[in-house]
Order: C-alpha cells, then structure tokens, then sequence
C-alpha cells in the first residue's frame, strides 16, 4: 500500500513563503515523476509543478520564478512557495506517478491535501 502524506500548509501573509513537503511510503519500486497540483473552491484541480526521476521540471506560468519543487535521493518531494498571493490559495495536492512492482505499470497516487490560505 502506496501513501503520500503532505506537510507545510498554512496562512501566510501576501509576499510570504510557504515550503510544502510530501512522502512517499509504503511498497514502491520505483517513482518516475512527482508533482503538486491545487484546487480552489469551484475550480478544477490544476498542476502546479512537476518533476521527473531525471529532475526535469514543469510549472504552471502563474508560478514560474516564485516556486520551485525539487526531490530527494528518498522518496519526498519538496515545493518551495515565494512572493505568495492571495490567488494562490488553494488546497494543495502531491502527486506520484510510480510503480509497486518490477514488472508493472505505473500509475497515480495522491496525498490527502494540505490548505494554503494566503490572506491578510
């Protein structure tokens, strides 16, 4: 059994910083891409940013040159949230695209959320 479990969420002022942390456990043989995704109320659920097992990023323009998710040689991925505004409140997901077994596909798991409020 696959768990994500994410940490760091919480109210933070506008221009304030975030880092939101998530781990990865359980029986995992191999993950190739971790990422975070958002959803704010009455929105679809949207990628925030993503990296691959050969640390290839992708981010969502509204994020680009504020956020940065990187990766251990574990199994956490990391998202690091600068110049905060208020938009960017959403609950946040983690994401991992990974295997359980050798010879298996891979497929999604999610983590339970973790709310970022951005407010004065």
């Amino acid at each position: 059994q696959v768990q994500l479990v994410e940490s760091g969420g919480g109210l933070v002022q506008p221009g304030g910083s975030l880092r939101l942390s998530c781990a990865a456990s359980g029986r995992i043989f191999r993950i190739y891409a971790m990422g975070w995704y958002r959803q704010s109320p009455g929105k679809e659920r949207e990628l925030v940013a993503a990296i691959t097992r050969g640390s290839t990023t992708n981010y969502a323009d509204s994020v680009k040159g504020r956020f940065t998710i990187s990766r251990d040689s574990a199994k956490n991925t990391y998202l690091q949230m600068n110049s905060l505004k208020p938009e960017d409140t959403a609950v946040y997901y983690c994401n991992a695209d990974l295997s359980t077994v050798v010879t298996g596909p891979s497929r999604d798991y999610w983590g339970q959320g973790t709310q970022v409020t951005v407010s004065s």
